[in-house]
């Protein structure tokens, strides 16, 4: 049994989806080496797992219809919505808690493939809009995925500077990295949370965050669209749009009872669809056992 996150794919993925970065002329050589011993590791296993459709569907027809498609789980009996719940930030001597105008953002590390310039594009006219409104930001200032700056400089550091002189940096709260459970908590007093992506590996956090109860506010692209329907369970934002990002955002934190509805509808998307307990464990000991597996993220 072999777990399987991407196949890299020269077009339809990361690879020169924002034009902002250029494309490489030699990334399809270089995605196809790549590729090799993710396409050897498939044929040698029994049974192949990929966590969601999505990213099964980068795979070649021949090596795609091996694979089952179980994600790994969320422990929705954990993660739950909690009213009661609240965050210090002690440098501030800062408290926010649920109900607050608090705007949460989340990578690894802060950079272009998980949207971070956009995002740092839009604060600018919400802060301007929402003048009590608060944004947390965690993430490190590394690079987790694609390269880093031509310059050496870190990715955090230079789209902060590009808006600096247009933010009120006393309501922008880089934190890092901090405690899984200090991170729930974070995402449990959210009032709105932005997760953009390229077209790439769906992070855990942005499932995390919607069976928290949180409002997530996700860009239009295909790993986040095959969770998030638009207007039912969350928000869709174009990845290229810092301005729909900023008016979504001042929405949800202007008339919160108003997008009540798409929290609860979140939170039941991950129970039904990506519960550890119901769905990914029984799929799991399904294939151990020899019996017909059924994939954990299935519509309906």
């Amino acid at each position: 049994m072999g777990l399987h996150e991407l196949y890299y794919q020269a077009s339809g993925g990361d690879v020169g989806f924002d034009p902002e970065f250029g494309r490489d002329p030699d990334a399809p050589r270089r995605l196809q080496v790549r590729n090799l011993h993710l396409g050897a590791s498939v044929l040698a296993c029994d049974e192949a797992i990929v966590p969601t459709h999505w990213q099964a569907s980068c795979f070649p027809p021949l090596l795609r219809e091996r694979m089952h498609v179980i994600h790994d789980g969320i422990r929705t009996d954990e993660l739950q919505p909690d009213a009661s719940a609240w965050i210090s930030l002690n440098r501030e001597g800062l408290r926010l808690s649920h109900g607050d105008e608090v705007v949460t953002f989340i990578n690894r590390n802060l950079e272009p493939m998980r949207g971070y310039h956009q995002f740092m594009r839009a604060l600018p006219q919400i802060l301007a809009d929402r003048p009590r409104a608060h944004v947390v930001i965690v993430g490190g200032d590394q690079v987790s995925y694609g390269t880093r700056h031509a310059s050496g400089e870190s990715y955090k550091k230079i789209f902060l500077n590009e808006v600096r002189d247009r933010l009120d940096l006393s309501r922008v709260h880089f934190v890092n990295r901090v405690p899984y459970q200090v991170l729930l908590s974070l995402l449990r007093v959210s009032a709105a949370h932005v997760y953009l992506t390229v077209p790439f590996v769906l992070s855990w956090s942005m499932l995390e965050a919607m069976s928290l109860g949180a409002l997530v506010i996700g860009s239009d692209t295909a790993p986040v669209r095959e969770v998030i329907e638009h207007g039912h369970n969350g928000l869709l934002v174009d990845f290229f749009r810092p301005d729909q990002i900023a008016s979504a955002v001042c929405q949800a934190l202007a008339d919160p009872q108003a997008h009540a509805h798409l929290r609860v509808a979140a939170r039941q998307t991950v129970v039904d669809r990506y519960d550890f307990h119901t769905r990914s464990l029984p799929a799991y000991m399904a294939l151990i056992e020899g019996r017909e597996a059924l994939t954990t993220n299935e519509r309906g």
